[in-house]
């Protein structure tokens, strides 16, 4: 029963922010920041899609622990797409409220995101091995963290300050997808059962999409 419910789960989660992102990018016209969401949308699905398709694999036929080093790969292009999902999320930012120079912010914003792909590149964190260590799935993730709550403060203060409606629970977004992902990565393996806080974490990262998908149809109609 798990296999098939988390298998369709991700399976409508996949197809509809990639189909969005490609709506987005083809409907953006003049508008570059939902261009820029649009891509961020399919680099989201397609990242994740390393992830979830292979699990979706293991669950439908011999089970997780027959493909640790597929699982291992996928979690690895997936770390290093979300990261990348935040540094054009950014970009829309600036577009959005016409930010001009912030050279220091923008600096910040790199440095972190930069942080996190070395380290998730390091062979220190085992990825294709079963006994991965938590000491480096938290040693990659706080530079992540770190750059999520900018993009956060980043985004709460800005909308408030101009009254932008439809951007106005972005930064909720972000907060509810960190919330839900950092207990995974902190007692996944001690409480199995936590894992399933990336359902409701996959929710938050929908609705972050949708909030850019539906801005782009209230201002071009």
């Amino acid at each position: 029963m798990q296999a098939i419910a988390e298998t369709l789960f991700d399976t409508v989660y996949l197809i509809s922010v990639i189909t969005i992102g490609i709506r987005m990018i083809v409907k953006s016209r003049e508008k570059k920041q939902y261009r820029l969401f649009g891509i961020m949308a399919v680099l989201l699905g397609a990242g994740d899609s390393f992830h979830l398709v292979p699990r979706a694999v293991a669950l439908c036929t011999t089970g997780l622990e027959n493909y640790t080093a597929a699982l291992g790969l996928g979690k690895l292009i997936t770390s290093i797409t979300m990261t990348l999902f935040y540094v054009i999320l950014y970009y829309v930012w600036r577009l959005r409220y016409d930010i001009k120079g912030q050279d220091n912010m923008t600096l910040l914003v790199y440095l972190s995101a930069a942080v996190r792909i070395i380290l998730c590149l390091l062979p220190q964190n085992k990825w294709l091995s079963a006994d991965a260590p938590l000491s480096w799935g938290i040693y990659r993730n706080i530079p992540f963290a770190l750059l999520g709550l900018l993009i956060i403060i980043l985004f709460y203060k800005s909308a408030k300050e101009q009254k932008d409606h439809d951007f106005k629970y972005m930064w909720l977004t972000i907060v509810l997808s960190f919330g839900f992902y950092i207990p995974v990565v902190l007692w996944t393996d001690t409480f199995p059962a936590i894992g399933m806080l990336m359902i409701p974490k996959t929710c938050a990262y929908v609705w972050t999409v949708l909030i850019g998908y539906f801005a782009m149809i209230h201002e071009t109609t």
